[in-house]
């Protein structure tokens, strides 16, 4: 016997202990994704349309290749959270649903990475051409 109340119990922990986690990790992302997209698109509009070395140089710029990189590694984050909250709910054969869940991740990892490598290796080679 427990001498804690049921609702001490279940506070904070959702159905499967982990829900709330989940939950809250969406909305900090999803924040975060604001607050990145709202630069992204300032700085978008700031750059002439169709001129490759001015993106270049923008891509090369530290704090550009900063907020690039978390651009990118938020926006990986945040799809797989919910794409993980779709398999969960509408695959209902555990072997399909644990196959499209390692598959989503790795597809997730493999985006996020070569995101961050192509702005990371922009920046560098921008940065040495310099």
């Amino acid at each position: 016997m427990s001498l804690r109340s049921p609702l001490s119990r279940v506070l904070g922990l959702g159905s499967a202990k982990a829900g709330t986690e989940h939950w809250w990790a969406q909305r900090v992302s999803a924040v975060a994704l604001l607050l990145l997209g709202i630069w992204f698109v300032i700085a978008l509009t700031q750059l002439s349309p169709g001129s490759y070395d001015e993106v270049i140089r923008f891509i090369a710029a530290p704090v550009n290749a900063v907020l690039l990189i978390l651009l990118a590694a938020t926006l990986a984050y945040h799809s797989y959270l919910g794409v993980q909250v779709v398999i969960e709910d509408y695959l209902h054969t555990h072997g399909v649903k644990v196959l499209a869940l390692m598959l989503s991740r790795f597809i997730h990892v493999l985006v996020a990475v070569a995101s961050i490598y192509a702005i990371l290796r922009i920046g560098i080679t921008a940065g040495i051409a310099a």
